[in-house]
């Protein structure tokens, strides 16, 4: 796994093959941070990264800028990497790991973020309730992302907080937005 961009452009990291996880790839990553270059400042923002496997999204984004982080993650394979990666990038004082139910998380959350990311398995049968969560729960401050990583299975364009769509080959990304208010 390598960091595409940013201050930590280039480092590697290599997460342990017991990690239950599916990361998003390099090409995958590096086209959605280009999107997100266009669409919003990252510096200093709040973020969450929910179904967090490797953490790969929240190293992008201490990589240009961010500054507070949340991942949840139920994996503890998973969450000794992203603990020992976060020390390595010198971001650990700025991580807050949340280890449980994405779901439960999200459902009793109170904090709202910049930019929320969620790449949940794809095979996840209650997927399409993440983006009604996010926005029944005000989880988004004004003007705020949200990004969900799916297949092709799953089609959001009809939501009311739709902004675009990004395909990767197998993999898409359906951008979300919260009005400024």
């Amino acid at each position: 796994m390598r960091i595409v961009g940013g201050t930590f452009g280039g480092r590697r990291f290599h997460p342990p093959a017991r990690i239950p996880a599916r990361p998003t790839t390099e090409l995958a990553r590096e086209g959605l941070f280009n999107m997100l270059n266009n669409s919003m400042d990252m510096e200093g923002i709040k973020t969450l990264e929910v179904f967090g496997g490797t953490g790969s999204i929240t190293y992008e984004l201490a990589s240009r800028g961010a500054e507070d982080f949340t991942i949840v993650e139920r994996d503890p394979a998973s969450i000794d990497f992203i603990k020992k990666t976060a020390a390595a990038l010198d971001i650990a004082e700025k991580l807050h790991i949340i280890r449980g139910d994405v779901f439960k998380f999200m459902k009793q959350c109170t904090d709202r973020f910049n930019f929320i990311f969620a790449d949940p398995p794809y095979a996840l049968q209650n997927m399409d309730e993440l983006p009604l969560i996010v926005f029944e729960k005000n989880m988004l401050l004004p003007g705020g992302i949200f990004v969900l990583e799916h297949t092709t299975r799953n089609d959001y364009q009809n939501h009311p907080r739709f902004q675009r769509m990004k395909n990767y080959g197998t993999t898409i990304f359906t951008f979300f937005t919260q009005t400024n208010e």
